[in-house]
């Protein structure tokens, strides 16, 4: 038997080895058993012999832990260590950021979809279904999006007042303060709702319910805080704002320039110690009718005033518009749908240290504060507006492909038309199911920090799809601006979502892979905590246990992998 007869009988039992998870001592018995076969059959080859025996002392090796330990696992700790890049406190905080749920199970290579089927659905409380079908359908009654996005490129005066009288702009604010403290399913029936008449309006009342001084000051901030703003944002008193992009960092947030210095300075007749604030922001959305803003700046502290560290981190405060110094500059205009966007500068203003969400103790604290905040946001801002988006697309088209006729014939008809129509309705069914079952972990407690991003990205790019499908079906009537378009903001905007709150390609290289391999998976961050950590024997023996859990996982793995790519997965478990 030669080599190349040999080879296949090897694959097929290192596969069958591997799929069936055995222990490495079995692995090397089967390689023993196969070796003494060969050699007994006498239809030697040298070489195959060679490899027969190679195959079974690796594997003999290996299962012998005390020599393993001794001889193997010190040289592979020792590569680990020099391969893996110095991780920062800011990347570690983000590695940390949310809690890890169900998409745990993606990278396991075996995710238990019974699992995910088993978490029971969340339903709207009856106070939550009767704001949906009284105020906010009064409020699209009331909108004319048209003349929104248009004519005025603003909020109505009237519109304004009537989302502040109904509590639109306090929905995530808990109800102790006056807020109407919604569930994150009704958060997403909302907006995705509103999203579907207009994302001027829509966005007017979503930034104060998703990353705002809101949601940080209720996770964050000190009792007095609360007490204070939180009212006031819940009634509509104070219109809030987020300030986090800079002219110079963009996706990455971490490298923004704008900062606060410690120091002493005067605040309202009294010396205190407070920051003096330096920074220059743009994109900011609500900038322009913001009465209170949310920062993020990198807390400096030359002088040593708060202790011996030189550079305390990124570091969140509110600040009122209306501080004398801080300039809101002159409007952006997004494209598409104009919503309200623009720039925020300060040069030299001084503020309290009491202004740092949190009080002077979270100093330095803001970038994993947001990163938190974010991995709820993500879940459903950008998913409620990829729904609205694609849902409207695909009401529409259905509509019109089946009463526009061409060679005397609805072009529903055509099977040109029927394939993208089907693309839209596959593709709008995932976006909803999507958006509503990562909704239900947020009911449940969790902040899904990767499944967060995989929404966010995948959503927008799968709602950019449905509405250039749309597009291309309506042909002139799609490309003609006009009350009666109802493709064409989406179209327009959708650039906007894929853009914001992470660009999407940040978003899927450092969130999801980055992120979510790190974090996810189910040895690799230990296996970097490990690396880090003393190399006694203690650490020796728990990088032995993990790192060969992770070898085995990773076989086995490969071997589903291909068993089920060449039958068609019909082994497959699901």
């Amino acid at each position: 038997m030669s080599l190349l007869t040999l080879a296949p009988i090897c694959a097929l039992l290192a596969v069958t080895l591997a799929w069936a998870r055995v222990p490495v001592f079995i692995a090397a018995g089967a390689f023993g058993l196969l070796l003494f076969a060969y050699l007994l059959l006498g239809a030697g080859s040298v070489l195959a012999v060679l490899v027969l025996l190679l195959i079974t002392a690796a594997l003999a090796l290996l299962s012998v832990e005390a020599l393993r330990k001794r001889h193997v696992t010190p040289a592979l700790l020792r590569a680990f260590r020099a391969s893996l890049p110095r991780i920062s406190a800011t990347e570690r905080e983000a590695i940390d950021a949310g809690t890890v749920w169900w998409e745990a199970q993606l990278f396991s290579g075996r995710p238990d979809w019974r699992q995910l089927l088993a978490v029971e659905d969340p339903v709207l409380s009856e106070a939550e279904q009767a704001f949906l079908d009284g105020p906010v359908e009064e409020l699209c009654r009331r909108v004319d999006s048209w003349s929104v996005n248009f004519r005025d490129a603003d909020v109505p005066a009237d519109i304004v007042s009537y989302i502040k009288q109904q509590g639109f702009l306090g929905m995530t604010i808990p109800r102790e303060y006056g807020g109407l403290g919604f569930s994150p399913l009704a958060q997403v029936a909302v907006l995705t709702r509103l999203f579907s008449l207009s994302s001027v309006v829509a966005n007017f009342i979503n930034i104060p319910n998703a990353l705002g001084p809101g949601e940080l000051l209720v996770k964050y901030g000190t009792q007095a805080q609360k007490d204070h703003y939180l009212p006031r944002l819940a009634r509509g008193e104070e219109i809030p704002c987020f300030a986090l992009t800079s002219t110079l960092a963009g996706s990455d947030a971490t490298a923004l320039p704008d900062s606060g210095t410690v120091c002493r300075g005067e605040w309202q007749g009294e010396e205190v110690l407070g920051m003096r604030l330096e920074l220059d922001k743009r994109y900011i959305t609500l900038a322009p009718v913001a009465t209170l803003i949310g920062l993020a700046v990198r807390l400096r502290d030359p002088d040593h005033l708060l202790g011996e560290v030189d550079d305390h981190g990124i570091t969140c405060a509110l600040v009122p518009a209306d501080l004398p110094g801080l300039e809101i500059g002159k409007r952006h205009w997004p494209i598409g749908a104009p919503f309200l966007n623009g720039p925020i500068r300060a040069s030299g203003v001084f503020v309290p240290l009491d202004m740092i969400i949190g009080g002077p103790a979270m100093a330095g604290k803001g970038w994993g504060m947001l990163l938190n905040c974010l991995a709820a946001g993500r879940s459903i801002s950008l998913p409620s507006l990829s729904r609205a988006l694609a849902g409207n697309a695909l009401a529409g088209t259905g509509a019109y492909v089946r009463l526009r006729r061409q060679f005397n014939l609805p072009i529903a008809q055509f099977e040109g038309v029927q394939k993208p129509l089907a693309a839209m309705a596959g593709l709008t069914y995932i976006i909803h199911a999507a958006t509503v079952q990562t909704a239900k972990a947020l009911c449940r407690g969790e902040q899904p920090a990767v499944a967060g991003s995989i929404l966010k990205y995948h959503c927008t790019e799968m709602g950019r799809q449905v509405i250039n499908h749309a597009m291309d079906l309506h042909g002139g009537k799609g490309v003609m601006k006009g009350p009666g378009n109802y493709l064409s903001d989406g179209y327009e905007s959708a650039p906007v979502a894929i853009t914001v709150e992470g660009a999407n390609i940040m978003t899927r290289n450092l969130m999801i892979f980055g992120q979510g391999v790190t974090r996810c998976h189910p040895y690799l961050l230990r296996e970097m905590q490990l690396a880090a950590a003393e190399p006694d024997a203690a650490t020796l023996e728990q990088f032995d246990q993990v790192l060969f859990s992770h070898l085995g996982s990773t076989t086995a793995s490969a071997a589903h992998a291909l068993v089920h790519a060449l039958s068609g997965s019909l082994l497959a478990v699901v």
